[in-house]
């Protein structure tokens, strides 16, 4: 196999439905949409888990969450299980990192040969307070706003975190450019457009709050949250810290704003791919961790299994690939053989156990609408598991301890009609249950996460200590200098 240079640039909490190409009404994303355009764009790409932590020891790894046990966001990847990074470093392939990450600290060996100005988790543990379930803590600690404690135009230790990783990829590029002896795999960790939700003035001055759209399914027009959703909405009460009518419409046009930024700063990186002359060597990958609820079902921030929060955007382009749109559903476990192929490191030898496959072969075969594809939660503002499948039309909720949920995505996109309950569906139902149970025993995952937990806790001094352990909302910035 040929080796070729790969690009994955990962942002942090962007709904894949807002970008341009996705066919959103108003976003300006013209750097994602140019790549999607001479690339693939896969619609329906989906988190292992809609929180960070779990969702990047996926990625990782190439295994489902229940399988490597890093459940929450006080759980982060140590490099101990091998990733698609130790796979190329053994096969001599020039590995590194730029910016975050979330794992758990850059001493250890996570399969990059080095880690530029790297976001790991708050000391090394994360947010221990949230491995509290069952009943959870009431409350996240430090009393601050998940959100941020400002909201609207301006700059964040995220904003500047963002352009000193662009610029530093940057600089990356043009030290490989004289290097061309030395093929690459370079991961890129943006956080926009994760909160706090501060976009730079003139990319919130794009979407004027006023022109902002009414959100989906707000409880304030009579619909009842699902019972889970319900206990996590109140444990995350975003919707209701809002200081002004005003404030919450500002956080409309700040996410906005931040995915537009977002755009910027990866076409920024392509420019300077295209100027160097490496594009034509190059594959780029674009995902995120996850997607974020952006107010629909009065939800912020991500942790449920509904679209906004469990689907992530992936385009790939670059040498080879056919432009197009690919419907065969994918998800993050799909890079592990996709990395390891774009570099030239046949990927069969190393998938024991693994259910990815390279979105290259995905591509460029025929659709495939009835591939299963999995995301699990075991995290805040839980008590009980929640798994996720998608196959084909049908996309199926599985709360432990809980009623389910059921949507049909061809007719209903939205996710505004469960059918759960209809007589009509209760053959479906059932079989989507039945192919959750040929995955994963969902009783027994949940069972297991929260004993974990538990252990967890009692290693670090117990529950009161625990309590106290960890930021209440996003991850402090590092220093970049």
């Amino acid at each position: 196999m040929r080796r070729r240079n790969v690009i994955v640039i990962m942002s942090d909490e962007h709904d894949p439905r807002v970008m341009g190409c996705s066919g959103h009404a108003f976003i300006q994303t013209p750097n994602l949409d140019a790549l999607a355009a001479r690339g693939v764009r896969f619609p329906n790409a989906y988190t292992p888990s809609p929180i960070c932590v779990p969702a990047r020891a996926a990625f990782a790894t190439g295994l489902r969450v229940h399988q490597i046990r890093h459940w929450d966001n006080a759980m982060p990847y140590t490099g101990t299980q091998r990733g698609w990074g130790h796979v190329l470093q053994a096969h001599q392939v020039r590995v590194e990192s730029i910016g975050k990450l979330h794992y758990r600290q850059e001493e250890d060996q996570a399969g990059f040969d080095h880690e530029h100005i790297p976001m790991h988790v708050v000391g090394g543990h994360g947010m221990v307070w949230a491995s509290i379930r069952d009943p959870y803590i009431t409350q996240p600690p430090g009393g601050k706003r998940m959100l941020g404690e400002r909201i609207g135009p301006g700059e964040s230790p995220y904003t500047s975190y963002d352009r000193s990783v662009t610029q530093r990829t940057l600089d990356w590029l043009d030290d490989a450019a004289q290097r061309r002896d030395e093929p690459f795999v370079l991961y890129v960790g943006l956080v926009a457009p994760h909160f706090p939700l501060v976009a730079p003035q003139a990319f919130y001055d794009l979407y004027p709050p006023e022109r902002m759209p009414a959100v989906k399914l707000h409880p304030s027009t009579g619909y009842r949250r699902h019972p889970w959703v319900q206990a996590y909405a109140e444990f995350m009460p975003n919707e209701e810290q809002f200081r002004s009518p005003e404030e919450r419409l500002q956080a409309f046009s700040a996410y906005h704003g931040l995915v537009s930024f977002l755009d910027h700063n990866v076409g920024r990186i392509l420019q300077r791919l295209q100027a160097l002359g490496l594009q034509d060597d190059t594959t780029v990958v674009y995902t995120s961790d996850h997607g974020d609820n952006l107010g629909a079902r009065g939800v912020w921030g991500k942790s449920t299994l509904y679209q906004e929060s469990v689907a992530v955007p992936m385009i790939m382009a670059g040498p080879g690939v056919v432009p197009g749109v690919c419907d065969t559903p994918v998800d993050l476990l799909d890079l592990f053989p996709t990395l390891l192929a774009g570099a030239g490191v046949d990927p069969t030898p190393h998938l024991s156990g693994r259910p990815g496959r390279s979105l290259y072969d995905l591509a460029a075969a025929p659709a495939d609408p009835q591939r299963v594809v999995f995301s699990e939660y075991h995290a805040a503002g839980s008590n009980t598991a929640a798994f996720m499948l998608r196959k084909g039309r049908w996309k199926y909720h599985h709360y432990v301890r809980f009623a389910p949920e059921l949507f049909d995505l061809e007719a209903d996109p939205e996710e505004l009609h469960d059918l759960a309950g209809d007589p009509a569906h209760q053959a479906v139902l059932q079989a989507m249950e039945a192919e959750l149970r040929a995955l994963c025993d969902p009783e027994a995952v949940d069972a297991l996460a929260k004993q974990d937990q538990a252990d967890l806790i009692e290693r670090l001094g117990g529950v009161a200590r625990a309590a106290t352990m960890g930021a209440g909302g996003a991850t402090p910035a590092p220093a970049t200098t």
